[in-house]
């Protein structure tokens, strides 16, 4: 199944901003490919406004969060990759929603040393010492 986040975070966004609200997003700056302004990063995290009346060519999608904005009078292209977006919140009254890690991974893989045909073997004698079942025919 798909990731909930892209549709929860566009939820939000636009539950916030039809409020007249500001919607600010927290943002995993360590994540790989995110592309904020480093000077402004405090503890690995940026906190960002992306009210539409604060950014230009802005984009969500399902892989992304990107728009331009201004750090200190200067134009910036940010690039939010979906799963570095830690939280969004209302700026005025902090209603928002904080999310969990995403549990969409894959699961690493097995080991070379780990014996999984000892695992089935139990599994095996487990199941040989039911008995077996058996059908009779009833009028």
């Amino acid at each position: 199944m798909q990731s909930n986040r892209p549709y929860l975070l566009k939820a939000f966004f636009d539950w916030i901003v039809d409020n007249q609200c500001t919607p600010y997003v927290i943002v995993d700056a360590n994540y790989i490919g995110v592309e904020v302004p480093q000077e402004f990063v405090n503890d690995g995290q940026i906190v960002l406004n992306i009210a539409p009346r604060a950014v230009t060519n802005f984009e969500m999608n399902s892989e992304a969060v990107y728009f331009s904005t201004r750090f200190g009078g200067m134009p910036v292209d940010l690039y939010l990759p979906l799963f570095s977006i830690t939280g969004i919140y209302a700026q005025e009254n902090g209603k928002g929603m904080m999310f969990e890690p995403d549990e969409t991974e894959e699961p690493p893989p097995p080991l070379k040393n780990s014996k999984p045909n000892q695992q089935s073997n139990i599994d095996d004698q487990k199941t040989s010492a039911k008995p077996k079942p058996s059908l009779r025919v009833v009028k």
